[in-house]
C-alpha cells in the first residue's frame, strides 16, 4: 500500500536563519554533511538570504526534480539572486517558455563538433601560458588557470580581435568577476550598487558592458559573419530570422557563458591538479595517457575530478505549486534542493567515496542523478561538454610540457567563494621541470582529438 505523504517540511536543524547562512558561508560541504548524516537524505535548512530549502542527497528525489515539470521547478527564480550580474534576461535568471526559447538559441556554440573546432585554440592558449609558469617553487594554479580559462573565453565565446578592446577586456573582467560576500550584497540587491561601498562594482559593470555592447555592434556589422566560428557570431546569426536576441539579451547571455564558465572550469582545473599531485601513482599514469593521446583516461581524471570536488556544491528549483517529494507534500514556495556535494560522496554509489579514483569513471556512463557537476535537466549547464573538452586539452597540455612535483602535503580544504568550491590555498604546485621535445603549439589535428 502507497504510504500517505506527510504535509510541511522535513525536519531539520533548529537553529535561527541569520547562524544557518553563517555556518553555510564558511563551512558549506561540511555543515550539510552533518545535517544528512543527522536527518538523514531529505532535510530542511532555512536561512535569512535564500529562505526554506528543502535538500535531497537521494538521487530518485533528484531524478523526480530534474524531470518535472519546468513550469513548477523554477531555477530561474531560484537563481534570482544573480540578476544583478547576469542582467534580468540571463538564460540562468528566466523561467518557462522565455528560457526554452533561449536556451535553443543558445545551443549552436556547445554543439559537439563547434567545440571541436575549438580544441586548438584551447591547446594554444594553455601551451602559451604554461610557458610562464616558474620551475622549483610552489605557486597557486588556480590564477594560472583562470587566466587559460578567461583567454578561452574572450577568443572562442565573445569572439574578440580588436587588440584595445581585447586587452580591455583582459584587465576589466577578471575584477568584475571577482565576486566575494561583500559585492554579492549588492548582486543581490542592485539599488545598493548607487551607494559609495559598491560603486566601484558598478563601474567595472559599466565598463564591462561598454566592451560587449562593442563586440555586439562589431558582430552585428561584420561582413564575414557567415564564416566566423566564436560564440557570439553563432548567437547573432541564430536570430537572424527575426526571432533574435537584442543587444541587451545578447549582453546578458555574454556575461552569463563568462559567469558559468570561466572561474568554474578555472577551479576544476585547478583541484584536478591539486589531486593528482598528491597521488604519485595516478600522476604516472595521467602522464603517460597525455603523451599516448589517451583521452579516456584524461576525461576520467577530469570526471572524478569533479565528482570528489565539486565546484558548485547544489543547485536549486523553487516550486510553484505543491508537490510530493521523498514521502513530503511540500509546499509552493519553498526551494527544492538537489544536493551535488552529498550524492558524490554516497558510499553505496561510489565506493570509498573519499578516495580519488579515476578508475571508476574509465568506461562508466555515470546517471544524471549520481553524477551532477553540471546540475541536471532542462537546466543542466549549456557549456558542459565545452568544460569537459577544455578541461581534457588543458590537462593534456600542462601534463605533456612540465615535470610535476608530488607531495605529501595535506589535502587543500575546500573554501567558499560567492557560490564557488574552491583550493584554499590556490592549489599549490611545484614544477620541477619542463619536458623535453614539446613544440610551443599543439598542431590542430592534435589538439582536436
Amino acid at each position: 500500500m502507497r504510504k500517505t505523504a506527510r504535509d510541511g517540511l522535513p525536519p531539520g536543524p533548529p537553529l535561527p536563519g541569520w547562524l544557518q547562512l553563517l555556518l553555510m558561508m564558511r563551512w558549506w560541504p561540511l555543515f550539510v554533511a552533518r545535517c544528512r548524516r543527522r536527518y538523514g537524505d531529505v532535510f530542511t535548512l532555512g536561512n535569512t538570504m535564500m529562505g526554506r530549502m528543502v535538500y535531497l542527497a537521494d538521487p530518485d528525489a533528484i531524478k523526480q526534480v530534474f524531470a518535472g515539470d519546468p513550469r513548477i521547478f523554477h531555477a530561474g527564480e531560484a537563481n534570482s539572486m544573480l540578476g544583478g550580474l547576469l542582467g534580468e534576461t540571463s538564460v540562468l535568471v528566466i523561467d518557462d517558455d522565455l528560457h526554452r526559447d533561449r536556451r535553443r538559441l543558445m545551443m549552436a556554440p556547445f554543439h559537439r563538433d563547434a567545440v571541436a573546432r575549438q580544441a586548438a585554440t584551447m591547446a594554444e592558449i594553455a601551451a602559451q601560458n604554461i610557458a610562464g609558469w616558474p620551475v622549483g617553487r610552489p605557486f597557486p594554479v588556480a590564477p594560472k588557470m583562470s587566466e587559460i580559462t578567461l583567454e578561452v573565453i574572450l577568443r572562442t565565446v565573445i569572439g574578440a580581435g580588436d587588440p584595445d578592446r581585447l586587452g580591455a577586456l583582459r584587465s576589466v573582467l577578471p575584477r568584475l568577476l571577482k565576486v566575494g560576500p561583500w559585492r554579492s550584497l549588492a548582486i543581490a540587491r542592485p539599488e545598493l550598487l548607487q551607494r559609495r561601498p559598491w560603486r566601484r562594482l558598478a563601474r567595472l559593470m559599466a565598463e564591462a558592458d561598454r566592451l560587449l555592447r562593442a563586440e555586439i555592434a562589431e558582430r552585428r556589422a561584420d561582413p564575414d559573419l557567415a564564416e566566423r566560428t566564436d560564440a557570439l557570431a553563432m548567437l547573432v546569426r541564430a536570430g537572424a530570422g527575426g526571432d533574435g536576441m537584442t543587444d541587451e539579451e545578447l549582453r546578458d547571455q555574454l556575461i552569463t557563458l563568462l559567469v558559468a564558465g570561466h572561474d568554474t572550469t578555472a577551479t576544476a582545473l585547478a583541484w584536478a591538479l591539486e589531486r593528482l599531485t598528491r597521488h604519485p601513482e595516478i600522476l604516472a599514469r595521467a602522464v603517460a595517457a597525455a603523451d599516448a593521446g589517451d583521452d579516456e583516461y584524461l576525461d576520467a581524471i577530469a570526471k572524478e575530478a569533479l565528482r570528489i570536488r565539486p565546484v558548485v556544491p547544489d543547485v536549486g528549483r523553487i516550486l510553484t505549486e505543491p508537490v510530493e517529494i521523498a514521502g513530503y507534500r511540500l509546499p509552493a514556495g519553498v526551494m527544492v534542493v538537489p544536493s551535488i556535494s552529498l550524492v558524490h560522496s554516497r558510499s553505496d554509489l561510489y565506493p570509498h567515496p573519499e578516495v580519488f579514483d579515476p578508475d571508476r569513471m574509465v568506461g562508466a556512463t555515470p546517471s544524471p542523478s549520481t553524477w551532477l557537476p553540471f546540475g541536471g535537466g532542462n537546466r543542466r549547464c549549456l557549456g558542459a561538454s565545452f568544460a569537459m573538452v577544455e578541461m581534457r586539452v588543458v590537462l593534456r597540455e600542462i601534463l605533456r610540457r612540465v615535470e610535476l612535483a608530488t607531495t605529501t602535503e595535506p589535502a587543500e580544504r575546500q573554501r567558499l567563494r560567492h557560490v564557488i568550491l574552491t583550493p584554499h590555498r590556490g592549489g599549490r604546485i611545484t614544477v620541477r621541470g619542463r619536458r623535453p621535445g614539446v613544440g610551443a603549439v599543439v598542431s590542430g589535428a592534435r589538439a582536436a582529438r
